[in-house]
């Protein structure tokens, strides 16, 4: 019996092994501590399955927008088991705050996705700012949601309650810059320093998907099904 368990470990050892990227393949290509670092203590959601990977970011942060073509690129090529969300950062700032409810507000009524590029772009590529929730309502209202039900939910316990959980944990995370990206919560990545640029930022951040995926894997062989 033994024996058996200990067969199937290494064989889904090997596999993981053989589906990391190249890079992945030939040691540990990034270092802890200057290409990525482990959270103390993390807080949030953590999916029973997979992995997941969040990105923080503002709609008011110039290199969030610069980011947003790359993550939406990477997006797109994940399997299931990678998960994929977005925590907007208010980082004490007022304008940032109304922003940063306003996307948790679309996303408590399901238009986050729908609205996401169209806010992006109309900040970065139109110019234009909405300078209060009255404003930012009339935005969404053209992804079906009524204007004043977007304020009611803006004031919402539900989107206060989220508010609050979401910036604790970038707080937990040591998240002091835009985009910055957390693997399952335990790791952060960001550009700059030692990470040369969003692809780089990237790739990190596929290397700690496939440490993780390679760890459950591992851990749901060890533990038998009782």
């Amino acid at each position: 019996m033994e024996r058996a368990m200990i067969k199937t470990l290494l064989t889904v050892i090997s596999l993981a092994a053989a589906s990391f990227p190249a890079w992945a393949q030939s040691g540990a290509p990034f270092e802890e501590g200057k290409h990525y670092f482990t959270i103390e203590q993390p807080e949030g959601y953590r999916p029973i399955d997979g992995v997941k990977v969040t990105e923080v970011f503002s709609y008011l942060c110039s290199h969030c927008a610069s980011f947003e073509p790359y993550i939406e690129n990477w997006h797109a090529k994940q399997p299931e088991s990678v998960q994929f969300d977005r925590i907007p950062v208010e980082f004490g700032r007022a304008i940032w705050s109304l922003y940063a409810r306003a996307y948790v507000t679309a996303s408590v009524l399901g238009i986050e996705n729908a609205s996401h590029k169209a806010m992006m772009d109309i900040i970065w590529k139109d110019k234009r700012q909405m300078r209060n929730m009255d404003e930012l309502a009339e935005f969404y209202s053209q992804f079906g949601v009524d204007a004043e039900k977007f304020v009611a939910t803006s004031k919402s316990f539900a989107v206060d309650m989220r508010m609050k959980r979401e910036q604790q944990q970038v707080r937990q995370a040591g998240v002091s810059g835009t985009p910055s990206m957390l693997v399952n919560g335990k790791y952060r990545v960001s550009a700059g320093g030692a990470v040369s640029g969003f692809d780089q930022m990237l790739a990190v951040v596929d290397y700690l998907v496939a440490q993780e995926m390679a760890t459950e894997s591992v851990a749901q062989v060890a533990t038998p099904a009782q």
